[in-house]
């Protein structure tokens, strides 16, 4: 009985890893581990904004409606639910959309700070933006290694015999990150910020 029980776990082993199925359950692992790298800068870059903009306040004329950008679009951040975003696209792209305009309201604050001298003399807002910056640099690492790991388990998923127990299994594909629409375009740069024209010279 116990010869029969050893040899059916062998066979179990091998037509499991002959399946596929081992490599999908290692590459599962490895899009996680790459995934909570992501959320992890994203979190980093979450936790410096009410230090910055507590700095940015600072100057009485700053303008508000810049802040409340940034404010408001952290806090569309905060309430995308994590929970299995790799495996639901729908929801992952809602969380894309999340964290891009984070950015973008981000990059407006930086811009607006280039008017206030004493905003940009302040040594504690340098730090911020020190951190800032190198927190941007790594949510961009992490997630070409989220996509190079996705990648690779989505094209062991799609392999035969993979494909059969991947869908049977209901392991199903892992979404990308993709780039923001008008990426591929260089930021236009405005200092007018809604200021009057200035009035024609009268001859």
């Amino acid at each position: 009985m116990r010869a029969l029980k050893i040899a059916a776990l062998v066979f179990a082993s091998f037509f499991l890893s002959a399946c596929g199925y081992n490599t999908l359950q290692v590459q599962d692992e490895q899009v996680k581990s790459a995934w909570s790298e992501v959320v992890n800068q994203y979190q980093r870059r979450a936790d410096l904004i009410p230090n910055l903009v507590s700095t940015v306040q600072g100057a009485a004329t700053f303008e508000k409606s810049t802040l409340e950008a940034v404010v408001q679009a952290r806090a569309s951040v905060g309430q995308v639910n994590l929970g299995n975003l790799p495996n639901d696209p729908a929801a992952f792209a809602r969380f894309q959309q999340a964290q891009d305009s984070l950015s973008s309201a981000l990059s407006r604050l930086m811009v607006v700070v280039e008017r206030y001298p004493e905003i940009k003399a302040n040594q504690n807002f340098r730090d911020l933006q020190v951190a800032l910056e190198g927190t941007e640099n790594r949510i961009s690492v992490e997630r070409n290694r989220y996509n190079e790991a996705a990648q690779a388990y989505n094209t062991a998923r799609l392999r035969f015999p993979a494909v059969i127990f991947a869908n049977l299994l209901g392991m199903k594909e892992k979404a990308y990150f993709k780039a923001a629409a008008g990426a591929e375009k260089a930021p236009t740069v405005d200092f007018n910020f809604g200021a009057s024209p200035a009035p024609a010279e009268q001859r």
